[in-house]
């Protein structure tokens, strides 16, 4: 069983930043992305970035410039730093890992989520 854990959320001010983390633990698989998804009141979850376990990143447009995901290779962790935030960045931030099954067969392991408010 791979488990996921977030930290780092918290209240910030507009324009100041903040750093997500996510650790990836057990299961002995291996992880082909972990990304950084992020769901407001009322809204879809979102993509906000991912890292391939390659290395090569994806950003949401929203975010792009401003937010940068990277991984801690002897944490195994995965982190979001999230830089020139606006109220609209506010969201539960979730930690996403897909897990490598079988040929052709993955599996998402999900995070509980980390709250990020960011007031005007």
């Amino acid at each position: 069983q791979v488990h996921v854990v977030e930290s780092g959320g918290g209240l910030v001010q507009a324009g100041e930043s903040l750093r997500l983390s996510c650790t990836v633990s057990g299961g002995g698989l291996p992880i082909l992305e972990r990304g950084w998804y992020r769901q407001a009141p009322g809204a879809q979850r979102e993509m906000v970035a991912t890292i391939h376990s390659s290395g090569s990143t994806t950003y949401s447009d929203s975010v792009k410039g401003r937010f940068t995901i990277s991984r801690n290779y002897r944490e195994n962790s995965v982190s979001l730093q999230m830089n020139s935030l606006t109220p609209e960045d506010s969201a539960v931030y979730y930690c996403k890992a897909t897990a490598i099954m079988d040929i052709g067969k993955n599996r998402d392991y999900w995070g509980q989520g980390t709250q990020v408010t960011v007031s005007s």
